[in-house]
């Protein structure tokens, strides 16, 4: 019946706005609309220049990795809503949620509750990795609104050799929309399920002394469903049932200023969410929930010197802020954290003797604030209390080396310093080669490491959880073979390999000595598949792609898969033209097989299927969609991990949600 009352209110809605555009069509002056979201040819999407893979722009075809490109306008035809939406589409990734966070898991490790830390997410080139948990955000906790995304590039594979720590298994970099796309002022709105409302307003705009802007707000707040959870069935505990303990509210905020050589970017998003699923033991109430708040200022320098020569530089703050609210027995626990840090790096590129395009650079982080606190608010006892800063720097050099017009290598090597733990060196060697017209072979190996974070080092709490300030950083080393092949004119084929080797993976235990957890290097994994990818296009008529990802991980030393690693992933996604333009109908679909809950059970395998139907000609200056998510409303369930009582968190059904995007 729910369902049903969610349906009718979404049609109606819809069904009102599109009388209401489609009167004002005729009152409104003619305009095409404010952005255009230009569509790629297969052939333009291969020479989309990648910046995140080498901190310069390079095609991606020249990337020594399995790439993929999402541009704006695929977001708008299949109605992603967040990055995690995005990543869920692509090859060889498979994201979860608890309710809580989103995790992002690739080629079979996805380990629930790490934070992302084995990632690296860019806006922009500048890291958003926080400096307590390392975390990375991918739902509505990413201080970015997706409208604003000019495209998502996703490097797959470690990239430690670039960027260090937590560029382990991929890179994932956010390419802002400029404000000449905008060409004025956009006014976006969405309605959906669980009483889900969104809002957005941007401006962005290029003066004609070449100045250009782009200034953005952005809210979001949705109610959430009602759940029931077995394990907390109990007329205690309301009989397992969660009302008003799903919500989620956020707002951000995004400037960006550009002029001749400089670009000032500014990033703020604050997020607090109802967390339904009683973590930690707490008490079953809605009273749970976490705040996360992240935010940074970059100033980026850019200067061609002459033909040859490039310099690059960065001056950047950060600021990250966590506060967690746990109920015991009545009492409120609040859990914090403070990161503030601030830096800077250069980078010289050049090319030499029309054979080497060299890079060298240098990066300093001052982490000014590490600060982590526990305590019961009343009567108030303390639990933490620690207070820490800390420095890291880095150098690196890159050299692409093309000895023929068909043969490319690409060598490189790191070095970073940590004060918290050991020095790491990462070297990386890969090699393009072109034997025949629209066939590409990339073969790539290379190391990564991740540090140890500050909470991993020394979070303790004395009821349960000890520090451990003797970890290692984790490290990996990876093998890939990259084959790429244009079909005729319209089709393009990759199929990549991959071998990793994983050592001394960071991961939560209990010491059976005194019943206490920590963190400690406990596992060496390895992981080893293969991807397939076909994609294509004939003209407006059709695009899509399809995908196929075989990956196996394992224990190194007892055999075993671990928790949240499907062997299986299957994605699909289509998009054609309607009656001259009128409709754009999208429809995806992935199928992810079973994967082992930390009890030893298995999940299940689910397949399921969301469509979009988006119009930019109902009416002039408007663009609207309608999403369908979870079609035909199978039921699916994600691992959990330690901190929940279930083993597996149920998630939603069939959701809808319509929006109408206006520019001006």
């Amino acid at each position: 019946m729910r369902i049903r009352a969610q349906l009718s209110t979404c049609v109606a809605i819809g069904l009102i706005v599109i009388t209401i555009l489609s009167l004002s069509s005729s009152l409104v002056k003619a305009k095409v609309y404010s952005t255009d979201y230009t569509e790629l040819s297969l052939e333009e999407l291969m020479n989309v220049r990648v910046f995140g893979a080498s901190r310069f722009d390079q095609k991606a075809s020249e990337v020594p990795s399995f790439v993929s490109i999402i541009t704006s306008d695929e977001i708008r035809k299949y109605g992603y809503r967040t990055l995690a939406d995005i990543l869920n589409s692509l090859s060889g990734f498979h994201v979860i949620y608890d309710r809580s966070y989103h995790y992002i898991g690739s080629r079979g490790l996805g380990r629930a509750g790490d934070f992302n830390a084995r990632y690296l997410v860019l806006i922009d080139g500048h890291r958003i990795n926080d400096n307590i948990y390392d975390s990375t955000y991918a739902g509505t906790d990413l201080p970015l609104d997706v409208d604003l995304f000019d495209r998502v590039e996703v490097m797959r594979g470690p990239s430690s050799t670039v960027y260090g720590s937590n560029a382990f298994l991929g890179v994932i970099n956010i390419v802002t929309r400029k404000g000449e796309e905008f060409n004025g002022s956009e006014v976006s709105g969405s309605v959906g399920s669980f009483d889900t409302y969104t809002g957005r307003y941007s401006f962005g705009e290029r003066f004609p002394n070449g100045f250009e802007m782009v200034l953005s707000g952005s809210a979001f707040d949705s109610r959430g469903d009602t759940h029931y959870f077995k394990e907390f069935d109990d007329p205690s505990t309301n009989n397992g049932i969660m009302r008003n303990g799903d919500s989620d509210r956020s707002g951000s905020g995004f400037a960006k200023l550009s002029y001749k050589d400089f670009i000032l970017t500014g990033v703020f998003g604050r997020r607090t969410k109802g967390i339904p699923t009683a973590p930690y033991e707490t008490d079953f109430t809605n009273q749970s929930e976490a705040t996360d708040e992240r935010g940074f200022v970059d100033l980026k320098y850019t200067r061609s010197i002459d033909d040859t020569t490039t310099v690059k530089g960065r001056l950047f703050y950060d600021h990250y802020k966590y506060k967690g609210e746990w109920p015991y027995s009545g009492i409120l626990n609040r859990d914090y954290a403070l990161g503030r840090w601030w830096g800077g790096d250069i980078m010289l590129i050049k090319r030499l003797f029309d054979k080497h395009k060299v890079s060298i650079g240098a990066e300093y982080t001052l982490n000014k604030r590490q600060d982590q606190r526990n305590y019961d608010e009343d009567p108030y006892v303390i639990y933490l209390d620690d207070e820490r800063d800390s420095t890291n720097w880095a150098m690196y050099i890159q050299d692409t080396y093309s000895p023929q017009d068909d043969l490319v290598f690409d060598i490189g090597a790191r070095y970073d310093h940590y004060d918290f733990t050991e020095s790491t060196t990462s070297p990386r060697l890969g090699l393009i080669y072109n034997p025949f017209a629209g066939t590409r072979l990339k073969l790539l190996y290379a190391t990564a490491f991740r540090a140890p974070n500050v909470c991993e080092l020394y979070y303790h709490e004395p009821a349960w959880m000890k520090a451990n300030p003797n970890l290692e950083p984790e490290s990996i080393k990876t093998y890939e073979l990259v084959y790429e092949q244009r079909l005729f004119d319209n089709l393009h084929l990759t199929a990549a390999g991959f071998y990793n080797k994983i050592d001394h993976l960071i991961a939560q235990t209990l010491d059976p000595a005194d019943g206490f957890t920590f963190f400690k290097n406990l596992d060496d994994i390895e992981m080893k598949g293969f991807e397939l990818e076909l994609r294509g296009g004939w003209d407006r008529l059709f695009k899509g792609r399809m995908s196929y990802t075989y990956q196996d991980a394992r224990d190194k030393n007892t055999g075993r898969t671990p928790v949240n690693s499907p062997k299986h992933l299957v994605k699909a996604n289509f998009t054609t033209h309607l009656w001259k333009d009128l409709f754009i109908p999208g429809i995806e679909m992935h199928y992810v097989s079973d994967a082992k809950a930390l009890n030893g059970t298995k999940t299940g395998g689910f397949f399921i299927t969301n469509f979009t139907l988006l119009s930019r000609k109902l009416a002039s200056n408007f663009e609207v969609s309608f999403n369908v998510y979870n079609l035909f409303d199978r039921k699916y369930s994600y691992p959990a991990s330690s901190e929940y009582r279930m083993n597996t968190i149920e998630q939603d059904g069939r959701t809808f949600r319509l929006k109408i995007t206006y520019g001006f």
